[in-house]
């Protein structure tokens, strides 16, 4: 069952004609212009982000039954929040007003006093049907205005779920930017020893909840990649003979093989529009790009030289591709035209770049860069300028951008055994993402709603 098709949403309000008299002096977004929203605004520039204070009481319960998952839900919205860097939600101890009725306007002077800039309430009740009916209000504080008001419906056990989609409506309205904690992760399980070592494709949430098992470990998996488009992933898998390239449908399970090339094939991806996917192919001591078209499975090659190419990416048009090269004597970025034709090197830096990925904002590539015994995670304009590394170590690799382009996420290695951690563009609030176990070559999914 898709949860997409039960998820209804409607502006919660007394009527139409005063929630858009309130939005339209709140500052929203409405036919798609956009105003100031008031004193509530996260402004972000560069490196510099002061924290927005925001404060997230725990939403109401319908019934007493639905305390659980009321207090479940808060709790996820005041971690997505959080852990964005963006906002500083405020300790519910220092709160003067524990309890906030959802249906009349808060009272902000009680806000004020624990100096909170936005309010966000709510309440969870479960209906006759047994759809959970979610609610929520954010309110700016300093001008007394209602900048968003949601209802949704839904079946129980996807309450993490309209966490995740209320977290973005806040950090929409916030920030003027999409938020990206409606979505999932897919990426390398890895259990045992070194030399034992057992790795299966795995899903989860952004923040690590809900992890489920795609592949069970017999055969080695490496570069899991999400489709722009659709709930498909596509992979390497080492089995019988030479590794191949699969397609698996993350809803039904079912899994096909891209195509089966002679040598070896590496680091699949799709196309933004999902209808194409370029890989590596082997062939004798080099490896060129090829792109196959997935309906009619025809395969054109994109280039011809006695270099390895590799790790393509697509830019979010698909007008153009990165790549990484050794044509130059060691491993740098470059980009060329999505259907080939001359290539331009990006990056000139010490040191060898790899792994390249294209940002869904189109503003920058990210990479990782070695050198001076060092493994770093860094961001780069499309034409090469504006270098900047946003974090280093050990062994860092495998970058992956949140569907709004702000954070990266990556693994890393330090010895024992790999784990992921996110970084903002920016180069600050690096975090560890919660795994089972050792996790590696994550991929971050589009937005699911």
């Amino acid at each position: 069952m898709i949860f997409k098709n039960e998820l209804e949403g409607s502006l919660l309000r007394p009527s139409r004609r005063q929630f858009i008299a309130g939005a339209a002096s709140a500052g929203l977004i409405i036919g798609g212009q956009r105003a100031a929203f008031g004193q509530a605004r996260v402004t972000i520039t560069g490196g510099d982000v002061a924290p927005m204070q925001i404060a997230i009481p725990n939403f109401n319960a319908g019934t007493g039954a639905d305390n659980e998952v009321s207090v479940g839900v808060s709790q996820v919205i005041t971690n997505n929040l959080k852990r964005s860097g963006l906002f500083a939600p405020i300790d519910p101890a220092a709160f003067v007003e524990k309890a906030v009725n959802i249906d009349a306007p808060p009272n902000f002077v009680n806000w004020k006093t624990v100096n909170a800039q936005a309010l966000v309430t709510g309440r969870m009740t479960r209906q006759g049907d047994g759809r959970l009916k979610a609610e929520f209000r954010l309110w700016d504080i300093a001008t007394g205005q209602q900048l968003a008001g949601q209802q949704y419906f839904t079946s129980p056990e996807y309450w993490r779920r309209i966490a995740h989609i209320i977290s973005d409506q806040i950090y929409e309205r916030l920030t003027g930017e999409k938020g990206y904690f409606d979505s999932r992760v897919v990426f390398v399980d890895e259990t045992g020893s070194k030399e034992r070592r057992v790795k299966r494709l795995a899903l989860m949430d952004q923040d690590g909840a809900n992890v489920r098992y795609l592949t069970r470990g017999a055969d080695l998996v490496l570069t899991p990649r999400f489709s722009p488009s659709t709930q498909e992933i596509t992979y390497m898998e080492f089995g019988q003979g030479d590794p191949k390239v699969y397609l698996f449908n993350i809803e039904t399970g079912q899994r096909e093989v891209v195509g089966n090339f002679p040598g070896m094939s590496f680091s699949p991806r799709f196309s933004p529009d999902g209808q194409r996917v370029i890989m590596s192919l082997q062939q004798g001591g080099n490896s060129n790009l090829f792109v196959m078209d997935l309906r009619s499975k025809s395969t054109t090659r994109l280039t011809d030289t006695p270099a390895i190419d590799t790790s393509p990416s697509y830019s979010p048009d698909g007008s153009k591709i990165c790549f990484e090269s050794d044509r130059g004597g060691k491993p740098q970025i470059y980009t060329m035209a999505a259907t080939g034709g001359g290539a331009q090197r990006i990056s000139f830096g010490e040191g060898s770049y790899s792994t390249p990925v294209w940002s869904p904002r189109g503003d920058y590539i990210a990479f990782t860069k070695q050198g001076g015994g060092q493994f770093s995670i860094g961001i780069m304009k499309p034409d090469g300028s504006g270098e900047r590394l946003l974090t280093s170590g050990y062994h860092n690799e495998g970058p992956t951008f949140a569907p709004n382009g702000r954070v990266i996420m990556f693994f890393r290695d330090t010895g024992g055994g790999p784990s992921l951690f996110t970084v903002d563009v920016s180069g600050r609030n690096e975090l560890k993402v919660p795994t089972p176990g050792f996790a590696s070559d994550p991929a971050w999914s589009p937005l699911l709603s």
